[in-house]
């Protein structure tokens, strides 16, 4: 993966790696002053206050855009709660204490259509591709947990399902939840009958991805 580009103004040094982008325009509908792709460069770190741009970048729902105060404001931090989001014909979009394939972050959308060329990542193929698939899955029987922070580490099997490992609660893409629990296997092959969850379709498939 190429390195972030870094666009850095006198309180915030602003982060972006363009293979994570979902292209979802959150960024450029909240804030133009700052994020405009019609503009070169495309971020102006000095458009706002510091403040303004590290409230919206949090908001970034796959870890493409990330910041770094410079002055004495708040750096951003894991949320107390890992959430494992179900997007209606979409990728997987978690935030929390992550670690994915040993990589520290904090929001990240992960490919559940089995088609992206940038795994674990999503980059968009499902909507070239045609994927469909519910971001409403019915709700299983819930296991409360006592606490739903900590490290949730996130890995992929060669031609296989994504494995969660970790404290997490599973919702759908309108934040009804679906389930509690510690450990999860789910679909990147996008042939489950069961999706979010793994059933073993990718045998029967044939799906071909590199694990992580």
């Amino acid at each position: 993966m190429a390195r972030p580009k870094t666009y850095t103004g006198e309180k915030i040094e602003i982060g972006f790696e363009l293979e994570r982008c979902i292209h979802a325009r959150n960024c450029f509908l909240k804030l133009p002053q700052v994020f405009d792709p019609s503009k070169r460069p495309w971020v102006d770190p000095e458009a706002v206050p510091a403040e303004e741009i590290a409230a919206m970048i949090r908001t970034c729902p796959s870890g493409a855009l990330t910041f770094k105060r410079l002055d004495d404001g708040v750096q951003e931090t894991a949320t107390r709660i890992n959430r494992v989001m179900v997007t209606e014909n979409g990728p997987i979009a978690v935030q929390g204490d992550l670690s994915i394939a040993g990589r520290s972050q904090t929001r990240a959308t992960l490919c559940r259509c089995g088609m992206t060329k940038n795994p674990p990542y999503c980059d968009y193929s499902h909507v070239e591709g045609g994927f469909k698939a519910t971001g409403e899955p019915v709700q299983e029987a819930v296991n409360t947990l006592d606490s739903l922070d900590g490290t949730l580490e996130i890995s992929a099997f060669e031609d296989g399902p994504m494995q969660v490992k970790g404290p997490m609660e599973i919702t759908t893409g309108t934040g009804h939840r679906v389930t509690q629990t510690k450990t999860a296997f789910l679909c990147r092959c996008g042939q489950s009958q069961n999706k979010p969850f793994c059933d073993g379709s990718h045998k029967k498939a044939g799906f071909k991805m590199p694990g992580t």
